[in-house]
């Protein structure tokens, strides 16, 4: 006995094969992949970010120079730290969205990697 179905001829009870389940496996291919980072979107406004630090370190040179009251230069430094303590937490959620999400859509032993990575970073900035 044969049913209709998209060729007509299938015989009871027989399926058609799903497509996505015998096509070959995709390769994905990612940003990560062509060598852009997770900052690189917002590179740009890290790099403005970044000069705005060094004029503080900057400042804190010239502080010392001018034989500043310790105190004072103490408030710059903790502000310049405070600074660098920012823009690496914004690196680090840019490296999680992009860097391990990147990991974690191709799976096996790269995620675990990755997942390894950050916490070490993490544990870095703990450390700071």
């Amino acid at each position: 006995m044969t049913t209709t179905g998209t060729t007509g001829t299938e015989p009871a009870g027989a399926s058609t094969p799903d497509t996505a389940a015998t096509a070959a496996p995709v390769d994905i291919v990612t940003d990560h992949d062509r060598g852009i980072h997770g900052y690189h979107h917002q590179k740009a406004e890290h790099l403005k970010r970044l000069r705005r630090i060094e004029g503080q370190i900057r400042g804190l040179q010239r502080m010392v120079d001018e034989d500043v009251y310790c105190i004072d230069i103490l408030t710059q430094v903790s502000a310049s730290t405070k600074a660098l303590q920012s823009f690496a937490l914004q690196l680090l959620e840019e490296h999680l969205r992009h860097c391990v999400a990147d990991a974690a859509v191709k799976g096996g032993e790269e995620i675990d990697a990755k997942v390894e990575e950050a916490t070490k970073a993490i544990a870095r900035l703990l450390r700071t």
